[in-house]
């Protein structure tokens, strides 16, 4: 994590106050931004399948794809035909919008949705313009509902449900706008969204990330016996949550390597390890199995809800009317 980054989750510094005139024209640029949409000045595009966001008012590390994972399963549970778009940051496809497919390579297709698209199966697409890529699911497929993981601040975007995720943890830092702070939109937006749910923490609407057990980067195949001391690779917003789930796993961390969120690995990356284990997270596991050796693993991680995010969330869906395949 960048220094700068550092100061957003410790009280207010000198480098914070001297960025806060930055942070007043963010504001007043978003601000104006989301003004003209809401009165009409600027038109949102036409989706005729609902959308539903997954998104943050605050940059990276909030847990929120092991969320959209989950979220995506238990719709489909429910009968829903549901398809994925995301931006696809870091991605390098040829054209877009994309479809990442099983033959997809991770640099097309970007980290998070080449792994959305290899856990849950459905369509998953990806693009800066998210009006492209739901015509392209338009007429490529009978869609009941889009996912749209993050695009909260998309306001071009409709969307017939807003959900926030706040970690417990850092919850929104030191309370300032970017670049002075780490928020995108200030506390006062989760009025408007449909639920904010809670990463962890001791909130009734909330769901926690529970281990699923190590695996193989090689395989990735569980592994019922691994080396009990490693180094911990991550390239998340929140490294601390990833190395404290591996310690419950029982692994000592002799040595951390932390890289930027969606840092593209190569191979010299790990050549100052040798041949100690490498634990890392499953985000990062997708970009290192071609080059992985034997002693690798990552760590795989479940959103498990509380009963109460459950029942909103489906009451959400009927009081909007979503009820095509609603069991």
């Amino acid at each position: 994590m960048k220094s700068i980054e550092q100061t957003w989750y410790q009280p207010k510094s000198l480098v914070t106050y001297m960025l806060l005139p930055l942070s007043l024209l963010f504001w007043v640029v978003s601000t104006l931004r989301r003004g003209l949409f809401s009165l009409g000045l600027r038109k949102r595009f036409t989706s005729h399948t609902p959308i539903i966001v997954v998104g943050n008012i605050s940059i990276g590390g909030n847990g929120k794809t092991p969320f959209a994972l989950w979220l995506v399963a238990f719709l489909q549970t429910q009968g829903f035909k549901v398809a994925l778009i995301s931006r696809g940051y870091g991605s390098q496809a040829s054209n877009y919008p994309f479809e990442v497919t099983d033959l997809s390579s991770v640099a097309e297709a970007g980290d998070e949705p080449y792994l959305l698209h290899s856990r849950l199966g459905c369509p998953v697409v990806i693009g800066p313009d998210r009006e492209a890529s739901c015509n392209y699911l338009k007429n490529k497929y009978k869609i009941d509902l889009i996912v749209s993981d993050d695009g909260l601040q998309h306001y071009k975007m409709p969307r017939s449900v807003e959900f926030c995720i706040v970690d417990s943890k850092r919850r929104f830092g030191n309370g300032c706008l970017l670049p002075a702070g780490p928020l995108r939109e200030l506390p006062s937006r989760l009025n408007n969204v449909d639920l904010v749910i809670e990463n962890g923490g001791t909130a009734p609407v909330n769901y926690v990330l529970q281990s699923a057990g190590i695996y193989s980067v090689n395989t990735g195949l569980k592994c019922d016996e691994f080396p009990k001391k490693g180094v911990a690779v991550s390239a998340i917003g929140n490294p601390q949550r990833f190395e404290k789930s591996l310690q419950e796993e029982g692994v000592d961390i002799i040595d951390t390597a932390h890289f930027r969120d969606h840092h593209a690995y190569i191979k010299s990356d790990f050549s100052k390890f040798g041949d100690t284990a490498i634990f890392m997270t499953e985000k990062d596991a997708v970009k290192c199995q071609s080059f992985a050796k034997e002693n690798w693993y990552f760590l795989k991680v479940e959103a498990q809800p509380s009963k109460m995010l459950v029942n909103q969330l489906l009451d959400i869906l009927k009081n909007k009317e979503i009820y095509h395949g609603l069991r």
